[in-house]
Formats: C-alpha cells, sequence, structure tokens
C-alpha cells in the first residue's frame, strides 16, 4: 500500500511512496504527531538523481525489519533537498559540524522542536564498510531519546545555539584577495589531469569562469592554462557523455574518467557558460563544439514543450548505476561497425577488460584525436565525419536500453542559470537559436513561477506552482535576465532584473543592510534563519546576488545597487578572504566592482546600423564592461526610462556611434569598427 508520500509533487519523494516507513513530508502533521507521542524525528534529506540515496533505500527504507522500528520508535520525515535547500542547507551545516563532512542522503535525528542531536550520511542496513548499521543507528537514537533526555535535549540546544550565534565578520576586500585566489588554485592544480587536488573532482564551472575572467582582466596566462586545460580535461573524459552529450555529476578518480552517472541542469548550465567565456578569450573550434553540444543536449532531454528546463536525469536504470550509459568491447564493436571498429576503439579508450564494473567501458576520448587522425590517415573532415557516424550509432544502440528516470520537476534557480548560460553562449556564437532557447524559458518562469505581486515561488511539476522562492530564486533568475540583456539588448529584460533584485533586497535583508538571508521574511520559521555564502557544487544566493547588483548598479548609473553589493562582499569578506577558492562567484563580483570600469553606450537610428557593434562586444570576453544599446525614437523609450542619462548619448549624423568611458574618462565617440574593437581589445 502507498503512503502518504504518494501524494506529494517531488519526483524523489514519489520514488518513497511505496516503502513500508510511514514517511511524513516536512511540514506541521508530522511535528504535531512528533510532540504528542513523545517521539524523536528522523530527518532523511536526498534527490531523486542520488545513487547512495537509492541505495539506502533499497537497502532500509524498503525493509520491513527496519520500517517496523522507524514508524514504532520515530517520526520520520522525507525531504526532496532540491525542492526544500532551506531545510536541507541547516542540518547539512549539523552534519558538517558534528562530523567534520556531509553529503546526500543526509540522515539527522531531531528532537521533536526540531533540533538535532545526531547526523550522518549513509549508513547500510547492518554494519560494514567501517560504518555503523543503520538499525544499530536506530536503536541508539532511541534509547538516548527515552533513556538521556537531558543529554539530548543539550547537544540539541546548543547546536541551535551555534546556528544561531554564526555571525559575520566584515571585512573590505581588494585585489590581494583575488590574486590570493588565483595562487591557491594554482597550488592545488593537477597539470596533468586538469582540475584540483585529488579524488573525487568536482566540475565548478563557476570557479573556472572566476579564473578566465580574471585572466583576461589581468593577462596571467596560468590562470587561463588551468582554467583551459581542466576544461579539455573534463569535456574529453568519461565525466562526458560522448554519445548523448552534457556533463555527469563529478569523477570518482583524479582522471575525469569514471563518473556518477547523474547529469544536473545546474553543472550543466554553470559549465556551459564556463565554455563560453573560454571561448570568448581563445575562439576554439572545440569549444564551440562542446557549447553547440551541451545546448543540444539540455534543449532535447531536459527541455519542458513550455520552454522551462528540468532538473536531472538519474544515474541508474534498471537497479545498476550507469548501466545506461557504458558498453563492454563486443556492444561497442557491434554498434560502431567492423570497419573502423579498432580504430574507434582506440578512440574511445575500449577494451575487452574494461575500466568500469563487469568488464564494461566509459567512452571517453582516450588519444590526441589530431595525432589519432594522423596515424589512421584521416584528414580533419573525414576523422570528424567517422566520428559521427560511431556517435549517432551508439546513441541508438542506447536507445534500445531502459532509460535512468527523469526528474521533471522545474525550479526558478537552476532555471536562472541555464537562461544565463544559454543566453551567453548564444550571443558569444551569434546564434539567435540559443538566444530565444533562453528568453523562452524566462518567460515560462515569470509567467508560472511569478506572482503578481512579484515575489516568486521555487517549483513548478506537472502544472502545479509551489513553495515560496528563496534567495537563490531571485539572484539566479537575476542574472540570467541581465545576461538576456547583454545578448539580446532588449530594456525589458533589465527592467524585470530590477523588479526582481528589488523585491530580493526588501523580502531578504537583515534590517542591517549587510548579509541576505536563505529565506524571505515571511517563510516558514525553522529553527534558525541562515545566510550562505559559500560557492560550492553550485554560487551561494548571496555572491549570486552581489554580482547581480553590482552589474544592475553599473548598468543603470545607480550607485546604490553598487553599495549594496560592496556591503554585500564586505560582509563576507573574512570567510572569503581565508578561503578565496570557495568563494569564486562572490569574487567574481568583487573584481566587476574593483576592477577598472568600462561603459559602453552604441548610438543608433535602428538596431541593423549597431549590430556589428553589438557583435563585436558580446564575441569577447570583458570582464568589468557593460554595453547599453540607445536606439532613436520610439524603440528607445524603455531603456531611456530606466536609464535616464543615455538620452543625452546619440548616434552623430546617419551612422551609429559608440560611446566608450573607461576608468571613469569619457574618450571621443567611435564611428569605426575596427577602431572600436581595437579599443575594447
Amino acid at each position: 500500500m502507498p503512503n502518504r508520500l504518494a501524494l506529494a509533487s517531488s519526483p524523489y519523494l514519489l520514488q518513497h511512496a511505496h516503502n513500508p516507513v510511514d514517511w511524513f513530508e516536512w511540514g506541521a502533521e508530522a511535528f504535531e504527531k512528533a510532540e504528542k507521542e513523545d517521539k524523536p524525528i528522523f530527518l532523511s534529506v536526498g534527490y531523486s538523481t542520488c545513487h547512495w540515496c537509492h541505495v539506502m533505500e533499497h537497502e532500509s527504507f524498503e525493509d520491513d525489519e527496519v520500517a517496523a522500528y522507524m514508524n514504532e520508535h520515530f517520526v520520520s520525515i522525507k525531504v526532496d533537498r532540491e525542492e526544500r535547500p532551506d531545510v536541507d542547507h541547516i542540518y547539512m551545516t549539523v552534519c558538517q559540524t558534528m562530523t567534520g563532512s556531509g553529503g546526500w542522503p543526509l540522515s539527522v535525528f531531531l528532537t521533536p522542536s526540531r533540533e538535532p542531536y545526531y547526523a550522518g550520511t549513509y549508513f547500510p542496513r547492518d554494519d560494514r564498510y567501517a560504518r555503523p548499521g543503520f538499525l544499530r543507528v536506530l536503536r541508539a537514537m532511541s534509547d538516548a531519546w527515552k533513556t538521556d533526555r537531558d543529554k539530548v535535549l543539550g547537544i540539541g540546544g546548543e547546536m541551535r545555539r551555534a546556528l544561531n550565534s554564526a555571525v559575520e565578520n566584515p571585512r573590505a576586500l581588494g585585489a590581494d584577495t583575488l590574486d590570493k585566489a588565483g595562487s591557491r588554485f594554482s597550488a592545488t592544480f593537477d597539470p596533468v589531469q586538469g582540475g584540483f587536488g585529488g579524488a573525487p573532482k568536482f566540475p565548478m564551472g563557476h570557479a573556472l569562469s572566476f579564473l578566465l575572467r580574471r585572466a583576461a582582466r589581468t593577462g596571467n596566462e596560468q590562470l587561463a592554462h588551468m582554467a583551459r586545460h581542466t576544461l579539455t580535461a573534463m569535456y574529453r573524459g568519461g565525466i562526458y557523455d560522448h554519445v548523448g552529450f552534457g556533463f555527469c555529476r563529478y569523477s570518482t578518480d583524479a582522471q575525469w574518467l569514471v563518473p556518477h552517472f547523474e547529469k544536473m541542469l545546474y553543472d550543466n548550465a554553470l559549465l556551459l557558460a564556463a565554455h563560453a567565456d573560454l571561448y570568448a578569450l581563445t575562439g576554439s573550434a572545440e569549444q564551440e563544439r562542446v557549447m553547440r553540444e551541451i545546448a543540444a543536449y539540455v534543449l532535447r532531454d531536459l527541455g519542458d514543450p513550455g520552454g522551462a528546463f528540468y532538473s536531472a536525469e538519474n544515474a541508474d536504470s534498471e537497479g545498476e548505476e550507469g548501466k545506461f550509459y557504458v558498453f563492454t568491447e563486443h556492444e561497442f564493436l557491434k554498434a560502431v561497425g567492423p570497419e573502423y571498429g579498432a580504430a574507434l576503439a582506440e578512440y574511445f579508450g575500449v577494451t575487452a577488460a574494461g575500466n568500469f564494473e563487469h568488464g564494461a567501458n566509459v567512452l571517453h576520448i582516450a588519444v590526441d584525436p589530431a595525432a589519432w587522425a594522423s596515424q589512421h590517415g584521416f584528414d580533419e573532415r573525414r576523422a570528424a565525419g567517422i566520428l559521427e557516424q560511431a556517435r549517432q550509432r551508439l546513441y541508438a544502440a542506447r536507445a534500445r536500453r531502459v532509460r535512468p528516470s527523469l526528474d521533471d520537476k522545474v525550479l526558478t534557480s537552476w532555471n536562472g542559470l541555464m537562461i544565463s548560460a544559454l543566453a551567453r553562449a548564444g550571443a558569444v556564437l551569434g546564434d539567435p537559436e540559443l538566444v530565444h532557447a533562453a528568453v523562452r524559458a524566462a518567460e515560462f518562469i515569470l509567467r508560472v513561477l511569478r506572482r503578481d505581486d512579484g515575489t516568486l515561488l521555487h517549483r513548478w511539476r506537472a502544472g502545479s506552482a509551489g513553495i515560496d522562492g528563496f534567495l537563490e530564486d531571485y539572484a539566479f533568475l537575476a542574472l540570467g535576465l541581465l545576461d538576456l540583456y547583454d545578448a539580446t539588448f532588449d530594456a525589458a529584460h533589465l527592467a524585470t532584473a530590477k523588479s526582481i533584485l528589488d523585491r530580493m533586497l526588501a523580502d531578504f535583508s537583515d534590517g542591517a543592510g549587510d548579509g541576505l538571508f536563505f529565506t524571505a521574511r515571511d517563510a516558514e520559521q525553522l529553527i534558525t534563519r541562515s545566510k550562505d555564502v559559500y560557492d560550492g557544487a553550485m554560487p551561494s544566493g548571496n555572491s549570486a546576488a552581489a554580482y547581480a547588483l553590482a552589474r544592475l548598479g553599473r548598468l543603470l548609473g545607480d550607485t546604490r545597487y553598487e553599495d549594496r553589493a560592496r556591503a554585500l562582499i564586505e560582509t563576507f569578506g573574512t570567510q572569503a578572504d581565508e578561503y578565496p577558492t570557495g568563494h569564486t562567484l562572490l569574487l567574481t563580483a568583487l573584481d566587476f566592482l574593483t576592477g577598472a570600469p568600462r561603459e559602453i553606450v552604441i548610438a543608433a537610428h535602428d538596431r541593423h546600423s549597431a549590430r556589428p557593434y553589438i557583435e563585436a562586444v558580446q564575441q569577447l570576453l570583458l570582464p568589468g564592461t557593460i554595453a547599453l544599446l540607445h536606439e532613436t525614437g520610439s524603440a528607445g523609450d524603455s531603456i531611456r526610462a530606466l536609464v535616464p542619462f543615455i538620452a543625452a548619448q546619440s548616434p552623430l549624423g546617419d551612422r551609429a556611434t559608440v560611446y566608450v568611458c573607461e576608468r571613469f574618462e569619457c574618450r571621443q565617440p567611435v564611428q569605426d569598427l575596427e577602431s572600436f574593437i581595437t579599443l575594447l581589445r
């Protein structure tokens, strides 16, 4: 019989709807039951594409003995971390404080008043892997609640006080912190495999974008090399799906070879944006191919018909991780055919022994592509044709397999990241279809996940929108809209970004003009109201807010937004200076505000005459630069209403005219494209 999770919207919760565990969703019903029956709470947090979440479900939550014990001694709550990042953030912080590490599934034991007294991640059913068995943990936590209540309540109260006493340590930051970040990355850079540190390795696209933008700003070739080498190594590794495109979650090894196979929307968004930055810096044909492939994957496999994007694809199918993606040597050769089979096996690193479980192979580019083509007598065009034909045959063979499940919820925050990435990729490639895809996604979010009063909702699925928006929803969507303005010069996107950021400041500020809370002022009151600034797998809401406010202020010529961005950065200045590699988007905002500014206004009687100048701006990596388009006549009414000073910057004669101000000094207007490009470079 299904449990009450059968009524949930979350795909993750629905996966547990037939567990024998008497699961509750996070909410008053569960808390009241715990108080009434004097039972502790077991909180389990995960997400639908999490491999070890599936393992723990199969081992423990589907087990009748374990479920019976849970049902008798606990009130059990299941939370989708992607739907409730506020709950996840608080209790993950608890887990990291208690154990020194964290991850999913997150397992936390709470008092009925939601104070934590024990936390961990994955527990096997029985003692194994040097971990205590879940049944043993359950019994110990139940006994502690019954026989050592004072100690349990003491731990819970101590954790609540620790969470509530987290105080910012303001500090003004400058170029020395930006340089320190570069040095820290250099110290941990893997010069052979790319990436930073050892296994496991995570993509961290926003960190790579930071390095590329600092390289463009300072001319530091080492920063560009680290990002370029890492992005190339990831693309050629097994973390990238060379058959269906798109990046997997992370690499379990230092070689980017064997991934955890789930594919997340946010990873692909952040990596698409990083490749766009690299392409703008280098013009590499390989980067163009990667961008187009990532976009093709997202539009094909994660796209909702209404224009928005789903959250993720699972790692598992038929109960095995990676089964959909890997090939034995026999399967590979049968799919690609005999003519070039041996050469293709060499290219993709396919062997009889395999590099994964059960003799299977994770496909990767195991050779230098140019040397491989030369060795086999293929010119560039012939090699590309052979590889594409093989890819299509492998794709067809894979399509006959059971596909991993799709998490088809639409999250405002993650869509904001993909809107930003598609807009940037479309602009740098001069591809209007990618920009249009970003516009459609933005229109969906603003139509379906924005209330009439301007507040955002966090999640939509199967026609139903809900959950009040979090800071990351406002900040990520605002960044997406600002990048859409850069890609389209449609003032409506700039106006909407302003209204969203105004609402964000009204609802998430702490009253002191400093950091922004994770949740809005009228949101559910958890055991603490936290602030987050760590730029981990995804950037934090505070970092994204700082960058969005800085850019908006510069675009509008309104120093109030820039001042607010500076205050945000300084609020978390001590943390950022001590651990700069963990605050890369915050430091991107710092770099934008502290580097030499450049403002560009392209003035024209019509967009056609402005187009060459627009493309010149869009196709270069220009950190610290903002650009505005001012069309004369009624076409410019919207931008003049937003940016009144722009009215004085009009085309001279009948030719498009570019006004450039650098380091707070304005140059003579430019009407020659070559001179303008030279000036930009």
